[in-house]
């Protein structure tokens, strides 16, 4: 797992709660219908994978740095790929926060039937505590420890989370047929398949690829090695993906049932395995929350690095300040009482405005012969490039109509 590196950071990206809560909500509300979303976002995810980690061992330049040098009016861009990321990541960490403490707060409710069903206190409790001890891990400030400490959080929620999904699995045939690309006729649908994408397809998971490599030491001579850890990462959130979907199918869907609160997906596996599969769900779910809050919190100083000096800052002063902001800013959701599933799937929607930018910029720099030499991309590369492109703009456009129906 220590040799995959890179990669266990783009699954804490793109794995996280938010991806529990939407794989989870459509799994129960519409089986596996949207299957192909999760398939194609994961394809497209490993092509630009792929492409931002051969322009950053090839070149040894970073993403935003290169857009703002390499890019004519790349300076304007650069800074509108760095706010729209650290919004949507910032507001992606106020519903994440705020699920993983209810679902702590839940999870606690079930083994001890004497606490009260709901408890703002005790949530912002937990939500405070959970967010001291994440700063608290970032002030070691090295890499490899980051990527240890990301190692054990995405180990045990594809654990616990397969292993979810042999208890309850659906009809095969219905999951090969959620590869049949269809848009659910129902209030949501839309909204469903636009937090798929966003989750999933997450834009700082290319953008800060090239920091990753760099901060693991890899170089022209790792090329093998960046191609696999690409690889290993897209099948990775694939499966574990799959996995939350496929347990909401084969436990909710079967019965009607959706999930609307927390609380309901806490329940998702207990009709079934009782309180100890329950646990080993929502360990999952912490799991993808904690994977997620870490690398998050690190998002704005990596990417205002970049922007400045394009090297990987883990230690500075400018570090520790601006991950402080993020840890209280991540307190809303907790601090409001506002309803986490919601607010996870809506601030999800909103990270795929920026994708259309992230992969046409990258698309430009890889096929520039001066940066990249032989190594620029080739015919299947630009068709995935290209078809990525395509999906991301009609995607935005979903996310669109589906906040303009919300709202």
């Amino acid at each position: 797992m220590l040799s995959i590196g890179p990669g266990i950071f783009c699954i804490g990206y793109t794995v996280g709660t938010g991806s529990v809560t939407s794989m989870a909500k459509a799994g129960s509300q519409f089986g596996m219908q949207l299957l192909w979303v999760l398939f194609l976002s994961c394809l497209f995810a490993w092509v630009l994978m792929e492409a931002y980690g051969r322009y950053a061992i090839v070149t040894g330049q970073t993403s935003i740095y290169s857009f703002k040098t390499k890019i004519r009016g790349g300076k304007t861009l650069a800074i509108i790929v760095v706010t729209g990321i650290v919004i949507a990541q910032w507001n992606s960490l106020t519903g994440i926060l705020g699920l993983s403490a209810s679902a702590l707060y839940e999870v606690a409710v079930l083994f001890v039937p004497s606490l009260p069903s709901e408890s703002y206190w005790a949530v912002l409790g937990i939500a405070i505590t959970l967010i001291v001890t994440m700063y608290a891990l970032l002030w070691v400030g090295q890499y490899s420890f980051f990527e240890k400490v990301l190692i054990v959080f995405v180990t045990l929620m594809g654990i616990s989370f397969i292993i979810s999904m042999f208890v309850v699995l659906p009809d095969p045939m219905d999951i090969v047929g959620g590869l049949k690309p269809t848009i659910p006729a129902v209030p949501g649908g839309k909204l469903l398949v636009a937090a798929f994408v966003g989750t999933t397809m997450a834009a700082p998971t290319f953008v800060v690829r090239p920091l990753l490599l760099r901060g693991k030491g890899w170089t022209k001579a790792h090329t093998k090695e960046q191609s696999n850890d690409a690889l290993f990462s897209a099948v990775l959130m694939f499966v574990i993906n799959l996995s939350i979907m496929a347990a909401a199918a084969g436990s909710l869907f079967v019965e009607g049932k959706t999930i609307e609160r927390v609380l309901d997906m806490v329940y998702t596996l207990e009709p079934i395995a009782g309180k100890f599969a329950v646990a080993l769900f929502m360990t999952g779910a912490l799991s993808a929350g904690l994977s997620s809050i870490f690398p998050i919190l690190m998002v704005a100083p990596l990417l205002i690095a970049d922007y400045k000096e394009g090297v990987l800052d883990t230690t500075s002063k400018r570090f520790k300040i601006l991950t402080g902001i993020a840890c209280v800013f991540g307190l809303t959701v907790p601090i409001l009482g506002a309803n986490p599933i919601l607010a996870q799937i809506m601030t999800q929607v909103a990270a795929v405005f920026i994708l259309p930018v992230v992969i046409g910029c990258i698309l430009y720099l890889i096929n520039r012969r001066d940066l990249m030499g032989e190594h620029k991309a080739g015919l299947l590369l630009n068709i995935g490039l290209s078809a990525a492109f395509v999906f991301s703009i009609i995607i935005s456009y979903t996310g669109f109509l589906a906040l303009k129906e919300l709202l």
